[in-house]
C-alpha cells in the first residue's frame, strides 16, 4: 500500500523561525536610541557631574581631625571641634574652625606657630570623623542610612560603608543625585562596569545621594528619561524644572 504523499511545509517553517530569530537578534544587537534632552532634563555630554562648589570637607561642630606638625612628634594628635565650632590646640589656643575648609586651618594653626614656637612650621590637617559632612544610601543594600563623608570617597567605598548590593539589587543602574549650587543633577551608572575597571569610580562628595534598586527618587528618573538596561557609559543629566 503507497502512503499519501504528505506536502513538504517543513523548509518554509523552518525559515521563517530562522527569520524570526535573526530578526529578533538584529533588534537585541542594535544600540538603543539616543537619549534626548526634554523640557524637564537635560542630558549632558559628559562622564560625571560636577564638583559641589564649596562645603566638601568643611568642619563643623563635633567634626575630628588630625593634626600634624612636620618634626615635631609631640604635637601630632587628633583634636575634636567642640560644640560651638571651636578647636584647641597647644601654643594655639582656642580657634574658630567651623565653616572652614582644612587647608585654611593648616594656615591658621602654622601662622600662630610660627610666632615664637617653631620655625616654618609645616602643618597638616586632615578629617578623621565627621557629624557634619554626610552622605545618604537608600534602596538595596545591606544597610541603608546616612554616613559619614571623611576621606576621599568613591562609589565603590561609600557603597561598602553600607555593607554592598542586596542579593536583589541592579547593579546596572545606580543613581547619585547632587546639587550643586542651585542646580539638580543625577549621574547613572553601571556599578558592574566600575567593579571591573571598564568605567573609573565617581567620586563621591559630602550631601550627595546613592541610590541602589528602586525607591520614589529612582522612579523620578523613569518618568523623565529613558535609561538603556545596561549602560556603557554613565548618563549624566540636569533637572531643569
Amino acid at each position: 500500500m503507497t502512503l499519501p504523499h504528505k506536502p513538504k511545509f517543513r523548509p518554509r517553517f523552518k525559515w521563517a523561525v530562522t527569520a524570526c530569530c535573526a530578526a529578533l537578534l538584529s533588534a537585541c544587537a542594535s544600540d538603543p536610541a539616543p537619549l534626548q534632552s526634554t523640557q524637564f532634563v537635560s542630558v549632558l555630554d559628559a562622564n560625571e557631574m560636577p564638583a559641589p562648589l564649596e562645603g566638601n570637607g568643611i568642619l563643623g561642630p563635633l567634626d575630628k581631625v588630625r593634626v600634624d606638625v612636620f618634626g615635631v612628634e609631640e604635637l601630632t594628635r587628633e583634636v575634636q571641634v567642640d560644640g560651638s565650632g571651636r578647636l584647641s590646640y597647644p601654643f594655639v589656643g582656642s580657634i574658630e574652625v567651623a565653616g572652614k575648609a582644612p587647608a585654611d586651618i593648616e594656615a591658621l594653626i602654622a601662622a600662630r606657630l610660627d610666632q615664637g614656637y617653631v620655625r616654618n612650621p609645616q602643618v597638616s590637617v586632615n578629617l578623621v570623623d565627621t557629624v557634619s559632612q554626610t552622605i545618604a544610601i537608600e534602596g538595596e543594600v545591606e544597610r541603608p542610612g546616612i554616613y559619614a563623608a571623611a576621606g576621599q570617597l568613591t562609589l565603590l567605598r561609600a557603597l561598602a560603608l553600607a555593607g554592598g548590593p542586596t542579593e536583589f539589587a541592579l547593579a546596572e543602574q545606580v543613581v547619585v543625585f547632587r546639587e550643586v549650587g542651585d542646580d539638580r543633577f543625577a549621574a547613572v551608572y553601571n556599578l558592574s562596569a566600575v567593579r571591573r575597571g571598564a568605567l573609573s569610580d565617581p567620586r563621591i562628595y559630602a550631601n550627595d545621594t546613592i541610590v541602589m534598586g528602586d525607591s520614589p527618587r529612582r522612579r523620578s528618573i523613569d518618568r523623565l528619561v529613558t535609561i538603556a538596561p545596561a549602560l556603557a557609559s554613565p548618563l549624566v543629566i540636569l533637572f531643569t524644572r
